[in-house]
């Protein structure tokens, strides 16, 4: 396995460019702050960005823990990639994740200098420090059940790219890279949270588009920034098709909630509490 190193100070936008770098050279595997990426897709570890505090967010970026070095392991011997990118903020840094994993020093170093203007060393270093915010190199889909609750946001960077086709012409194909960014709970912007009312608000909204087979009885969020569930009560018409409009509704709440705050939703949970024959006293 041949293994790379990329790295640069905190903040200088390693983990945004490492798709572009790793589909570039066709590298199939990241290591990233305690995750082991494989062509795209979360494979093992935890990211360091769900740390509660700076001090354990090295100590999982550096693979302290038995657990985490162990099940990391493990996938690489799984997965067996090609080529391996470790993602770090010195050479020191990238050496000791490796000794931590069983693995030989990079033979290849790449600093972020080579990719990167300092102009946009610049602008990464303010969405870090001044924003206070955090790319992942997956996408949102991998990383919703480990960050539900915090804030999030996908980020889609399109590439043109020229492809050959059978008749020898050529056509422009995009490329999309995929990146989520994250708030960790150690930012110093804090806690984010949600305020009840303004839940209310997104739910009330989203439910005008079933208001004549649907009616809003109760909303309640379960006040937690990690872990967010979120539990509607609700009036429907008796007639054909009920489960079906609640299951839309559904779907409907939790995209709302999440495009409109940015959170990651674990459940959006439906209960029927009452049915009427017909519409008239449906709002009642």
């Amino acid at each position: 396995m041949k293994i790379i190193s990329f790295t640069g100070k905190s903040g200088t936008g390693k983990s945004f460019q490492a798709t572009a770098l790793a589909q570039k050279r066709n590298i199939d595997a990241i290591i990233d702050d305690g995750l082991l990426i494989y062509k795209g897709q979360i494979v093992a570890g935890t990211s360091a960005k769900k740390s509660p505090s700076k001090r354990e967010a090295m100590r999982i970026a550096l693979f302290n823990h038995d657990w985490h070095r162990s099940e990391v392991v493990q996938a690489l011997v799984k997965y067996h990639p090609e080529t391996l990118m470790i993602i770090g903020t010195s050479d020191k840094m990238t050496n000791i994740v490796c000794e931590s994993l069983g693995l030989h020093e990079p033979e290849e170093r790449i600093y972020i200098e080579d990719v990167t203007t300092e102009e946009q060393r610049e602008t990464a270093h303010y969405y870090r420090h001044i924003e206070g915010e955090h790319v992942i190199p997956a996408p949102m889909g991998q990383l919703k059940r480990d960050f539900a609750g915090y804030f999030m946001n996908p980020l889609r960077i399109f590439k043109a790219a020229k492809v050959l086709r059978d008749d020898n012409a050529t056509e422009t194909e995009e490329d999309e890279f995929n990146r989520t960014v994250v708030r960790p709970q150690y930012s110093y912007f804090g806690v984010f949270t949600i305020t009840e009312q303004a839940l209310k608000d997104i739910v009330s909204i989203t439910a005008e588009k079933y208001k004549d087979r649907l009616a809003v009885l109760d909303r309640l969020g379960n006040g937690k920034q990690e872990n967010m569930v979120v539990a509607i009560d609700v009036r429907l018409v008796q007639g054909p098709g009920m489960v079906e409009i609640c299951e839309a509704f559904q779907k409907d709440v939790h995209q709302a909630i999440e495009d409109m705050t940015s959170f990651s939703v674990e459940a959006v949970n439906i209960r029927i509490r009452d049915i009427r024959k017909d519409a008239v006293k449906l709002h009642a």
